[in-house]
């Protein structure tokens, strides 16, 4: 039977759970608070509520108070909400950023936790040398002291389970993972062998902010949920991230990257033109089916993306956001390229036979299935390298369009559809050098139109 304890405008319910093995009396309460406004009678009646529900919940264990610890409630979010509510690659990101988190809070109970735990966790991750994919540099002369050792390459590649390949890089003065250098030395008993290679050794700001929100959302759902009063990331200042400018090409530059893609394989060609003309995501141009490009209005229709983990390998699902469903128009050299690279993959569909696997994409494997967005990628980068052309990643082609539209006069709204943004503040936030510059170019004009005019 629950009790209750009037404390200032707030009550207290609280319910008898027995015994532990030890014979200490087990009892949970849960703080509830009347909405401003509330008559007497209606808190009265509302409390009676409370008190069943809270007591239905502590029978059937459905009741989570702070002593449960961070990492055992941040389970329960990911069970009752993440995975059945989030983006399959959002879920597995966070998954991973997991790893850290586990160790470094995991043990608190929630109602322990406070926003020093975090200051300290995210001190602990802007270290020199806490990056995962550091790579280190063997020393000089690493063959002189694997050969006096006593090991040959193959014996020390048995003996620590590092590829032939890895250990041969080694000799090479070439740098390696941090896994491997770990390894090495502890088989070659050595700790000077190996340095931490000259780059990047600590997190980006921005990627600690992403453990804040991570932290955050999971503490937000346990007040939420009523299992803690207050959350501690409320009280801590990530670190600023600093917003970098788009890069892109500009002008000139495109074209000159059209011009090296006349000699390139047509599927590739046509990614990358029909990315140029629409700006879509990577994961949206490999997500395109045939039946989504209206050849003859010259629409295209955008409502899936493909998407790789690697649990799950090359996947559909959703788009990025509601609003980066859309339907936006292609000009009529586009819709040309599309034909025609549309007939040379129904030849390579004949030729394939039974071995085709007719997934109906515009853009495939080798074998017809669903491509890997990394592909693209991988092959883009090829291509900039064998022309000289300015170091862009794909994504850039997607920016390219933007900052070519804002240029040339288009409107904001027009370009944040065309994107897929949920709001215009995202396009002005991502392209405001590209609208300065606009801004800039459109007071020239004035300047132009005025230049027979005295001013002042």
């Amino acid at each position: 039977m629950a009790t209750v304890r009037k404390r200032g405008n707030t009550y207290q319910i609280r319910v008898s759970c027995g015994y532990d093995c030890t014979g200490k009396h087990i009892e949970k309460s849960i703080t509830w608070k009347p909405s401003a406004g509330m008559t007497k009678k209606q808190i009265d009646k509302e409390l009676e509520r409370q008190k069943v529900l809270f007591e239905e919940k502590c029978i059937t264990g459905q009741f989570l108070d702070g002593n449960i610890t961070f990492n055992d409630f941040a389970q329960r979010w990911f069970n009752n909400y993440a995975d059945k509510q989030l983006r399959s690659r959002t879920v597995t990101r966070y998954k991973e950023l997991m790893n850290r988190i586990t160790p470094a809070i995991g043990h608190i109970k929630l109602c322990k936790l406070q926003p020093h735990h975090l200051m300290e966790f995210y001190s602990n991750l802007s270290e020199d040398g806490i990056r995962l994919d550091t790579k280190y540099t063997p020393c000089s002369d690493f063959k002189e002291i694997l050969s006096a050792s006593g090991y040959t390459q193959k014996m020390l590649s048995e003996k620590s389970g590092v590829s032939l390949t890895a250990i041969r890089s080694c000799i090479n003065g070439k740098n390696v993972s941090k896994n491997t250098a770990d390894n090495i030395s502890a088989v070659l008993n050595r700790k000077d062998i190996f340095a931490v290679a000259e780059g990047k050794t600590r997190l980006s700001d921005k990627t600690i902010s992403e453990y804040h929100r991570l932290i955050s959302s999971i503490l937000t759902a346990a007040v939420q949920w009523q299992v803690i009063l207050a959350n501690p990331c409320d009280r801590v200042k990530p670190p600023k991230v600093e917003r970098r400018e788009a890069v892109s090409l500009d002008e000139v530059q495109a074209n000159e990257l059209i011009t090296c893609l006349q000699s390139e394989p047509i599927k590739y060609r046509t990614a990358v033109m029909l990315t140029l003309y629409t700006g879509l995501r990577r994961g949206e141009v490999c997500g395109l089916d045939w039946s989504d490009i209206d050849f003859e209005n010259g629409l295209v229709k955008i409502n899936k993306s493909v998407l790789y983990s690697a649990d799950k390998g090359v996947y559909e699902d959703t788009t990025k956001t509601n609003s980066s469903n859309r339907i936006i128009s292609i000009p009529s050299a586009m819709v040309q390229l599309l034909k025609e690279y549309k007939i040379e993959q129904s030849k390579k569909k004949l030729l394939m036979g039974d071995m085709w696997n007719n997934s109906g994409k515009v853009f495939t494997s080798e074998s017809g299935g669903m491509i890997n967005p990394d592909t693209l990628s991988t092959w883009f980068k090829g291509f900039i390298n064998r022309h000289n052309l300015p170091d862009i990643h794909y994504h850039s082609l997607r920016h390219t369009a933007a900052t070519l539209l804002i240029a040339g006069g288009v409107d904001i709204a027009t370009v944040s559809k065309r994107l897929g943004h949920a709001d215009r503040t995202t396009t002005l936030n991502i392209y405001t050098h590209a609208i300065k510059s606009a801004d800039k170019a459109a007071a020239d004009k004035l300047q132009d139109i005025f230049t027979h005019s005295k001013i002042g």
